[in-house]
């Protein structure tokens, strides 16, 4: 049995996926998880998600600082070191008693003690630019971590959509297994009375045998699937992971299906990457501002206090700290005469970021309505096909069902009725692809539209 191929990648979204189609089953001793439990988890627990939401953090520091850049800067200093004058022979001179004493220092000390501030009052609207700049990176950082969010619950929805398929394929081909071993059983009677040959017996087991095959091919495939799951959940050990499936399906796959254009239009308001590439037109503005300040002058304030000691002075530490004590302040400012055509490529490459900006959007913007396009026209396409299926399967299993009571009869050979199994089973297989896609991309419609899915 093939796997249901989903024709489309999965874009991102941006709220939660609360499938409809998943609902759950009686509680059992092992946990039977439903999508919106997939979901849920992984949303707490995924480790990409976890990555994104550190640079969300980020950004948030990077606004707090850009802020604290407006504020004065205030630094402490201070100095301490040991000099030597080997040839020094001149020292300090005093009397004791009407006893001169004559002491000479080679080995002196220095230390100096000081408090610098300085306050950038005015760089042309640099720093403020630079805040409104880091606020709009932080907001980018929240729409990316949505995005990455999206894209974790969309892969969850294809893959829990993919074991609902495998399930409910594995039951066909089961039942397809055990009417083939009917077939084999009767047609050994059949070859023990005369009324078969022993070729015509090999047919049939090949049939048996090939059918197995397929039964432990869909259950691999299964399996595959729910280790794909467990992955996104960060989910480790050897228990089995059960899923919840839903008692029936048709009807869901035969709802109405949403406008196209009402759809995009709700896309266009909602979705995230719509959303953070607006965000990166404004930031461009920004950075074009930025860039032509480096053209203004800056004004700068200043001020400082400090002091200095020396043990080579006769004054004490303290006398020292006192008399050398200094303040001072004062104002500068930076006029840019000629910065070797710096601001000017500045600016101009901010500008060409502000078109590649404007062109990321309109870029966008397509891909997310040939997206929508794509699950609209597949929507309709295969609920088509899935009301063609149900009358077809009903048909050819009745053509069967004939086929084997004439097969039984001897009226019909081996080779009439392996054909008319053969069409019953690619009847069957197609309707379960074209119910399954029809149901996706119907739930992805709706979720890009934005609305919230009920359980009905």
């Amino acid at each position: 049995m093939k796997s249901l191929f989903l024709k489309k990648q999965w874009r991102e979204a941006g709220l939660a996926l609360p499938f409809c189609l998943f609902c759950f089953l009686p509680v059992h001793a092992q946990k039977q998880w439903t999508l919106e439990d997939c979901i849920s988890y992984a949303m707490q627990n995924n480790i990409s998600l976890k990555k994104q939401q550190i640079q969300k953090k980020s950004a948030a520091e990077d606004v707090k600082q850009s802020k604290a850049a407006l504020l004065p800067s205030l630094s402490g200093s201070t100095n301490q070191s040991v000099g030597y004058r080997p040839w020094q022979d001149a020292g300090i001179t005093t009397v004791t008693n009407g006893q001169v004493n004559a002491k000479v220092d080679k080995i002196y000390y220095n230390g100096s003690y000081g408090l610098n501030a300085s306050w950038t009052v005015w760089n042309g609207n640099r720093n403020t630019n630079t805040i409104r700049l880091n606020e709009l990176t932080e907001q980018q950082a929240e729409l990316s971590t949505e995005e990455t969010a999206n894209s974790i619950q969309e892969k969850i929805a294809q893959l829990y959509v993919q074991i609902l398929y495998m399930t409910e394929a594995i039951k066909v081909n089961e039942q397809s297994l055990e009417t083939s071993q009917k077939n084999e059983a009767r047609g050994k009677e059949m070859v023990e009375v005369g009324k078969m040959s022993k070729a015509d017996l090999a047919q049939l087991s090949a049939q048996r045998a090939s059918d197995e095959y397929s039964v432990v091919e869909s259950k691999s495939q299964l399996a595959t699937y729910k280790l794909q799951l467990k992955q996104l959940l960060e989910l480790t050990g050897e228990e089995e992971f059960m899923v919840s499936i839903p008692s029936t399906t048709d009807e869901m796959a035969l709802r109405e299906i949403p406008s196209l254009q009402n759809v995009y239009e709700q896309a266009l308001i909602s979705r995230p990457e719509i959303e953070n590439s607006r965000l990166a037109i404004k930031s461009s503005e920004l950075n074009i501002a930025i860039a032509k300040a480096g053209r203004l002058p800056s004004l700068n304030m200043t001020s400082g206090i400090g002091t200095n000691t020396n043990s080579l002075s006769s004054l004490g530490w303290g006398t020292q700290m006192k008399s050398n004590f200094d303040a001072s302040a004062g104002v500068s400012m930076s006029i840019p005469l000629f910065d070797n055509r710096q601001a000017k490529t500045n600016i101009a490459k901010a500008r060409l970021q502000q078109e590649q900006a404007m062109l990321d959007l309109q870029d966008k913007q397509k891909q997310l309505y040939q997206t929508i396009e794509g699950y609209w026209l597949d929507a309709q396409t295969n609920q088509q096909k899935f009301r063609t299926a149900l009358t077809t399967i009903e048909s050819e299993q009745q053509s069967y069902n004939l086929l084997q009571e004439q097969f039984q009869l001897g009226l019909k050979n081996i080779v009439e009725l392996m054909t008319g199994k053969d069409r019953l089973l690619s009847a069957q297989q197609n309707g379960l692809q074209s119910k399954y896609m029809a149901i996706l991309n119907i739930q992805m419609l709706r979720f890009y539209a934005g609305a919230l899915l009920s359980k009905k």
